[in-house]
């Protein structure tokens, strides 16, 4: 079965610095894979990378092919083509990911439309308006209706977070990029958007890079992980072998500093 993101000796540049160094990594279709590593690691800069989002003054270089194509170097307009039907993204904060003076509903609503025009089914009126409230119920939001209504500053920070996923689903994606989706959430609602996560990657068939810092929440939502360090992926496996015998130094006192802090919060990795 051929990837469906094929990452192949990524490095990203600025001011002549290597943010990342010669980076490979391949996801296929329906699989879940997991990117950790400490803040400035490089993982939301991969994130960034894969959808063509880069900022100026950052240069990559290698080939990062998404849904058979090349995204390094490419057009505009084909990179638009890929975002929402190959790969969307959820960020770290919504509040910020989210337009301050737009209702949720006219947020979720402007994908919807340009998914549909894309098929060639445009979707409006009261069927957009139909579509938005399933897509809501869908990430199980309580009274759609209403919060279809409310801004972004009117919902509380796990709603937030299920609007931006809802957004990130309406374009039927097959590759969710989760960039550290709960870290700004308690644990309750952590685990809420983790039980989601899965159920929608399942009934979806979407594939999901998952990243994040914490062990244990990247864990419990992927079957295989990359650990990076300083821009460079310094192991890679399963879960269940990395957790149970890291081979790296950098990995093992990942480990060891997640079990202190479980052990303070009593929760087990």
């Amino acid at each position: 079965m051929s990837a469906l993101l094929a990452i192949e000796d990524l490095s990203v540049e600025a001011g002549g610095r290597r943010l990342i160094s010669d980076l490979s990594l391949a996801i296929g279709p329906r699989e879940r894979v997991g990117l950790i590593g400490e803040s400035g690691s490089g993982k939301s800069l991969t994130a960034l990378a894969v959808s063509g989002l880069l900022p100026r003054g950052l240069l990559p270089h290698g080939s990062i092919r998404l849904a058979g194509r090349e995204v390094i170097g490419a057009a505009e307009r084909e990179l638009n083509a890929l975002r929402g039907s190959a790969v969307a993204i959820v960020f770290q904060e919504p509040l910020t990911a989210l337009d301050p003076l737009m209702t949720v509903g006219r947020q979720v609503a402007e994908p919807l439309a340009r998914r549909a025009k894309r098929d060639g089914a445009p979707l409006r009126g009261s069927a957009l308006a139909s579509a938005v409230l399933d897509l809501l119920r869908d990430v199980a939001l309580p009274d759609p209706a209403r919060l279809a209504h409310a801004f972004p500053h009117q919902i509380s920070g796990g709603q937030r977070q299920r609007v931006a996923i809802a957004m990130a689903l309406a374009c039927r994606p097959a590759l969710l990029i989760a960039d550290e989706p709960t870290t700004a959430l308690d644990v309750t609602t952590q685990a809420e958007i983790l039980q989601l996560l899965d159920r929608l990657a399942s009934e979806r068939d979407m594939a999901l890079l998952f990243i994040g810092h914490d062990l244990a929440v990247v864990a419990s939502a992927v079957d295989r992980v990359v650990v990076m360090r300083q821009g460079v992926a310094v192991e890679s496996g399963p879960v269940a072998t990395v957790l149970a015998a890291p081979s790296h130094d950098y990995t093992k006192g990942l480990l060891q500093a997640a079990r202190h802090f479980d052990d303070a919060i009593g929760r087990r990795l």
